[in-house]
């Protein structure tokens, strides 16, 4: 059992069948060397597969890019959910349905820093129902770039994520693969 596992056995909280609450170490408190051994982790499974930049989405995947990104030597584009007064005109959009947080939101990124033939390794924090994967997927296909991998903190493989990932023929690095969370928390293997 690798040390996220152990802290999410620890300190993981079940709020119910599809929600796991990992804020003590993961979003709201950041436990900062569990995060940098996941980077590693990360950053040592695509340290040869050519990749060009890291790419996430506000504001979960940041911290979990950064340090990957940092790893890897990279540089990290951050996507954002909501269009800002400071973007220029120039933006790949799409929409996105947020299951967590029951909204839909547009997901942008700058033309500037997305670029065609990039190869890109999506980094985020969780992997459950694949709707940001499918986001990201299309912000790489409007600007001609390729979506080369994904890497994953912790994926819930009871929901579609994975099975979104395998259809689309992307690799899928994932560190704490949630079997199930009724009765309590298990791992796939």
């Amino acid at each position: 059992m690798n040390p996220l596992q152990q802290r999410i056995l620890k300190d993981g909280v079940v709020k119910s069948a599809s929600a796991l609450d990992a804020s003590g170490f993961l979003t709201k408190q950041v436990d900062v060397a569990l995060l940098n051994w996941c980077a590693q982790a990360i950053a040592e499974h695509y340290r040869d597969a050519g990749i060009d930049k890291v790419i996430t989405i506000e504001a979960g995947g940041i911290a979990i890019g950064t340090l990957t990104a940092l790893a890897l030597n990279l540089p990290l584009v951050v996507c954002k959910k909501a269009a800002s007064i400071l973007d220029n005109d120039e933006l790949y959009t799409e929409s996105v349905q947020s299951f967590t947080k029951n909204t839909q939101y547009t997901l942008t990124c700058d033309k500037r820093h997305l670029q065609g033939g990039e190869r890109v390794l999506f980094v985020d924090d969780f992997l459950a129902h694949g709707q940001a994967l499918l986001g990201m997927k299309s912000l790489c296909d409007q600007s001609g770039a390729t979506l080369a991998g994904l890497g994953i903190v912790v994926e819930k493989s009871f929901q579609d994520g994975r099975g979104i990932a395998d259809q689309l023929g992307l690799p899928l690095h994932s560190l704490a693969r949630l079997h199930s969370l009724e009765g309590g928390i298990s791992f796939a293997d």
